[in-house]
């Protein structure tokens, strides 16, 4: 038991790899305003969105995690999530990948039609 107790923190490859190139991302772009320099400041500026990228991109292959607590045995944040192939429900990323929960044709459409009399 860790010292959050039973509680699915969401420690994964996507979420430390992403959680580190932001770190360097500002690191890097807090040393290029403390020593004046743009080309520095740029730099750090442009790592950020590497890191989201970079975040996504991983999540999207398996080393993240679906919304919500994970079973105790799949906690260990090198678990790779097998079911990310086909999106995760209610995921953002997911779906911005095309991925994810799509309606089906039995499905009602959530767009009101027009009542014709």
């Amino acid at each position: 038991m860790s010292a959050h107790g039973d509680h699915d923190m969401g420690h994964t490859v996507a979420g430390w790899t992403g959680s580190a190139l932001g770190i360097l991302a500002f690191t890097v772009a807090g040393a290029g305003l403390v020593l004046a320099s743009p080309a520095v400041l740029w730099a750090g500026a442009a790592l950020a969105p590497a890191a989201a990228l970079a975040t996504w991109a991983l999540h999207l292959a398996g080393w993240g995690k679906p919304s919500g607590p994970r079973p105790p045995h799949l906690r260990h944040w090198r678990t790779r999530d097998r079911t990310a192939r086909h999106g995760h429900p209610d995921c953002t990323g997911c779906r911005l990948a095309g991925r994810g929960r799509r309606r089906t044709a039995t499905e009602p459409s959530l767009v009101a039609q027009p009542h014709r009399a």
